[in-house]
């Protein structure tokens, strides 16, 4: 766990970069922190491995406080990505992930082992990037490998400041759909800044917002929206935001829980006799454990209805589905290449939760601007 106590960084003119804040992050939380220039953000994150030494108050570490420890060992325990990414352009790709496991002792196989395990997690092919040099790789290849060298010795806490601010749009939405990947699978306590209100509601677990060195606003992304405690924090957020970006609506709200499964060993006139009883046009083919394994179309039946025994001989394999984490947006986007125009959303243990067609996209965003025209009036 991350905590701060009434810390404070005070310059030799008395100005008040940070000014008594006061918070703790949870081990395995991503913490967004946000505000304009000047704000107090990046002072405040730089603090946290003593870039930037705090003036008054006391910042802990798992229990310790960091003003006990010594800076270089705190930093190679702490992972940290920057805008600039920072890379060595004199050394390799795997030389740059290195870098810290080598000041830390590790042995060279070790080392090549994890340099190419990194690699291998943020979508680089070890045997094509880890010879390469910082100039031969794109910006969001670079920026990749920066995460990678944050992650090299397994620390507990990561430090990310602006770290895709100097991207284009594309690789940024791409990098920050890969590090929610990441996030999911290694749970690491990451304290992130920017200052993109999108970035920072797509991203965080909770988002701080600070304004003059004070922290203003310390929440989840929804109460933040749904109940800001500062008339500043409901500006700099937008009062409308929630309702105009499909990226913040769950795809849970743009489906129809109504959803009509079906065994594989079913036979093509029982199936067809349902299909009928029904009204639907497609028919979620399921397993023992109700995890979906197919879909199967009414077309596809009725043409076939002669030739087969058994549905799961023309049911068509589920590739275009969504988890139920996803967004209103992820299913806009997908909608337009699903050829049977639906969209099964399904939990973690592929039991389908419900569907998405272009139908419930349609209803869900038309009674959103509907909400939206009501508060305007």
């Amino acid at each position: 766990m991350l905590r701060f106590d009434n810390v404070s960084k005070v310059y030799n003119e008395g100005f008040k970069a940070v000014d008594s804040v006061s918070f703790e992050i949870p081990e395995g939380e991503f913490l967004v922190l946000i505000g304009p220039s000047g704000s107090g953000k990046s002072t405040t994150m730089k603090m946290i491995n003593q870039m930037i030494p705090h003036t008054s108050g006391t910042i802990w570490i798992d229990g310790k406080d960091i003003t006990k420890l010594n800076a270089a060992e705190l930093r190679r325990n702490i992972g940290y990505v920057i805008q600039q990414i920072g890379l060595f352009p004199h050394y390799t790709i795997e030389k740059n992930i290195a870098i810290v496991p080598e000041l830390k002792g590790w042995d060279k196989e070790k080392i090549k082992a994890r340099v190419s395990e990194l690699l291998t997690l943020v979508g680089l092919e070890p045997e094509i990037y880890s010879s390469r040099f910082p100039k031969e790789l794109s910006g969001g290849q670079q920026q990749r490998v920066g995460v990678a060298r944050a992650l090299a010795s397994n620390p507990s806490v990561i430090l990310m400041d602006e770290p895709f601010g100097a991207l284009d749009p594309i690789t940024r939405e791409q990098l920050q759909g890969e590090l929610i990947s990441l996030q999911q699978k290694l749970k690491k306590t990451i304290v992130f800044v920017t200052h993109d209100m999108d970035e920072a509601l797509k991203l965080g677990d909770r988002i701080a917002i600070m304004k003059d060195g004070k922290l203003l606003q310390l929440d989840t992304p929804e109460k933040l929206l749904h109940e800001p405690s500062h008339g500043f924090v409901e500006d700099f957020i937008g009062k409308h935001r929630i309702i105009q970006n499909p990226e913040l609506m769950s795809v849970v709200s743009v489906m129809t829980d109504k959803v009509v499964t079906s065994y594989a060993h079913r036979s093509p006139e029982k199936a067809l006799i349902m299909m009928r009883q029904k009204k639907i046009t497609s028919l979620i083919i399921v397993d023992d454990n109700n995890a979906i394994i197919g879909i199967l179309s009414a077309y596809e039946l009725i043409k076939n209805l002669e030739n087969i025994q058994f549905i799961e001989e023309i049911m068509e394999p589920p590739e275009s589905v969504l988890y139920d984490s996803a967004t209103a947006k992820d299913a806009i986007v997908m909608i337009s290449n699903v050829r049977l125009g639906i969209i099964p959303v399904i939990n973690e243990e592929k039991k389908v939760m419900g569907l998405v067609t272009r139908g419930t996209l349609l209803a869900a965003l038309s009674s959103q601007w509907t909400e939206l025209e009501e508060m305007n009036e």
